[in-house]
């Protein structure tokens, strides 16, 4: 099957029923995106399909076809959410932490601490509290407007 992935075209070969965070970790080798309860609660394994946040546990294969898949790969490392967590003490253990980053992927620019919160509201973290966590993406959305 035929999706652009971080940004350049991918073929792989999966079941089309493999769900989309395996096919990315075991197909393509992208392990950045975590497995954290396998049933969508969690939202370790966000990554954006179409510029949309989904927990890629859920998403069968299939569903990605001419699609464009972006995970925390795709971010090459320098990303302003990805300084910010890594100076602002945003991450701690680390398998929530790419889910919380492809989630903020989707705020809007310069989002206030209610739609942060509204918009983590699916992501779990079980180490770092989520102040840390929320700082960082009011830090870095702030330097991204600014810039």
């Amino acid at each position: 099957m035929r999706f652009t992935l971080n940004g350049a075209p991918a073929e792989v070969d999966a079941h089309p029923m493999a769900r989309l965070l395996d096919v990315l970790r075991e197909q393509c080798g992208l392990t950045g995106t975590k497995e954290g309860c396998g049933e969508g609660e969690c939202g370790a394994c966000t990554v954006l399909v179409a510029g949309e946040a989904v927990c890629s546990c859920l998403v069968p294969f299939a569903q990605v076809e001419d699609s464009e898949v972006v995970t925390i790969e795709g971010l090459g490392g320098e990303h302003p959410l990805q300084r910010a967590f890594a100076a602002l003490g945003g991450a701690q253990c680390g398998i929530c932490t790419p889910g919380m980053i492809m989630t903020a992927m989707t705020l809007g620019p310069e989002p206030g601490i209610d739609e942060v919160r509204t918009k983590l509201a699916g992501n779990l973290c079980r180490c770092t509290g989520y102040e840390a966590i929320y700082r960082a993406v009011l830090d870095a959305t702030r330097a991204e407007a600014a810039a």
